[in-house]
C-alpha cells in the first residue's frame, strides 16, 4: 500500500524519514516543530538544524532524527497563507516535491508527512490536502516509496473538509432515493396481490374462465410460440460462445490497452503497489472486492463499467455499504484517485480500500 493516512503523533511514527514543517530560521517553532525537537533531543537537533541555515519558503533541508524512531528529519519551510495570489500553492507543492526527492536521494523506503502549512500558517485545508494528493500521485508514478499522512487533530476534525460534506449529501440523497424505490416496489407488490385476489374471486364466482389450451381462444402451438425452436443448428454452442470466458487478468490488461493507459498510471491511481499489480496481471493472486474497486478507479471506469468489472471478479456494489457509496460518489464525479477516496473513508472511520 504506497499511501496510507493515520491519526497519530508523528514523533512516534516508524519511518525512514519524517517531515517537519520547520521554522524558516534556526529556531524552534510551535506545534509539530516544537514536538519534534522535544522528542528528538532539542539541543542536538537544534545544532544540526543550524548547519542547514535559514530556509526560504518552499525549501527543504535534512538532518539526523536522533531519538526519534526514524533515520532522518526533512525540514520543510512552508508558505504562510496570504490570499492565494502570492504563489502559496506553488510553494507548498514545492515543499512536498522536494521532501520526496530528498528522501529518495537518501534511499528512504518510507516517509511520513504532517498536513503541511494548514495549521498556524493558515493554508486552506481543502487546497492543502489536494496539493499533497497531487504531489504524492505524481511521485508514485515514477518511484516506489511508502507514504504516510499523519493527522494529529481532534477526532471531530475532518481532513477532507468540504469533500466530506459533499459525499455525505450524496449518500443521504442516495438513501432517500433507495427508500422511495423500496416503498414503490412494496406498493407494486401489493397491487399485484390485489389483482391476483380479484382474479381468483371472479373465477370462483364463474365470472371469468381462464383460457386454457382447448378452451375459449386457441392457444399458440409450440412452434408458433417459439418453444423448443432452434434458430440455427448448434444454437447451444453459439450461446456458449457468447458467454465471456476471458480471465480477470486478461480483461484487466485489455482495459488498460483500450484506454491507452500506462500500467504505472493505473496502479498509482489505484494506490496498489507495483509488485501486487504485477502478480495480478500474471494471474497469481485473486483480488479482493476493495482491490477491484481500486482498479476500477485506476482504470477511470464509469459506474456501469464498474458494475460489470466487479461482476467479472464475482463481486457487486452493495446499496447498504458506506464504502461502496463513497467510491460510487468519486466515480460519478470522475474523481479518480484512491488516495483521495481513502482520506474520505478515513474521515468516516472506515477501512481504506488499500487495507
Amino acid at each position: 500500500m504506497p499511501f496510507k493516512i493515520i491519526r497519530s503523533d508523528i514523533t512516534k511514527v516508524h519511518a525512514d524519514a519524517i517531515v517537519n514543517t520547520a521554522n524558516p530560521h534556526v529556531a524552534v517553532g510551535a506545534g509539530v516543530d516544537s514536538a519534534i525537537y522535544a522528542a528528538a533531543g532539542r539541543d542536538r537537533l537544534l545544532k544540526a538544524r543550524a548547519k542547514v541555515g535559514t530556509m526560504a519558503a518552499g525549501e527543504v533541508g535534512i538532518t539526523k532524527a536522533f531519538d526519534l524512531p526514524a533515520r532522518y528529519i526533512i525540514h520543510s519551510s512552508g508558505p504562510a497563507w496570504v490570499d492565494g495570489r502570492h504563489q502559496e500553492p506553488e510553494l507548498l507543492r514545492r515543499c512536498y516535491d522536494k521532501a520526496l526527492v530528498m528522501a529518495y536521494a537518501h534511499r528512504c523506503k518510507s516517509i511520513a508527512f504532517p498536513l503541511m502549512a494548514t495549521g498556524s500558517y493558515g493554508f486552506p485545508k481543502e487546497l492543502g490536502i489536494q496539493i499533497a494528493i497531487d504531489a504524492f500521485t505524481s511521485f508514485l508514478q515514477e518511484h516506489e516509496m511508502d507514504i504516510t499522512l499523519v493527522v494529529f487533530d481532534d477526532h471531530s476534525y475532518h481532513v477532507s473538509g468540504k469533500w466530506y460534506d459533499d459525499v455525505k449529501s450524496f449518500i443521504d440523497d442516495e438513501y432517500v432515493a433507495e427508500k422511495n424505490l423500496s416503498e414503490y416496489r412494496t406498493l407494486s407488490a401489493c397491487d399485484e396481490c390485489q389483482d391476483t385476489a380479484r382474479f381468483a374471486e371472479e373465477y370462483l364466482c364463474g365470472q371469468q374462465r381462464p383460457q386454457f389450451m382447448g378452451y375459449g381462444a386457441p392457444a399458440q402451438s409450440a412452434k408458433s410460440s417459439g418453444i423448443h425452436e432452434n434458430t440455427s443448428n448448434g444454437s447451444l454452442d453459439e450461446m456458449l460462445k457468447g458467454i465471456y470466458t476471458d480471465s480477470f487478468e486478461k480483461h484487466l490488461q485489455q482495459l488498460i490497452n483500450k484506454r491507452g493507459l500506462k500500467n504505472s498510471e493505473v496502479y498509482t491511481a489505484a494506490n496498489i503497489s507495483k509488485q501486487y499489480f504485477s502478480k495480478l496481471l500474471k494471474g497469481r493472486i485473486k483480488p479482493s472486492k476493495e482491490k477491484v474497486l481500486s482498479l476500477a478507479v485506476g482504470l477511470r471506469l464509469n459506474l456501469d463499467e464498474t458494475v460489470d468489472f466487479l461482476g467479472l471478479a464475482g463481486y457487486a456494489l452493495s446499496p447498504i455499504s458506506q464504502t461502496d457509496k463513497i467510491v460510487e460518489y468519486h466515480i460519478v464525479h470522475k474523481e479518480y484517485s484512491v488516495i483521495k477516496i481513502n482520506i474520505v473513508l478515513f474521515d468516516y472511520g472506515l477501512a481504506s480500500l488499500s487495507e
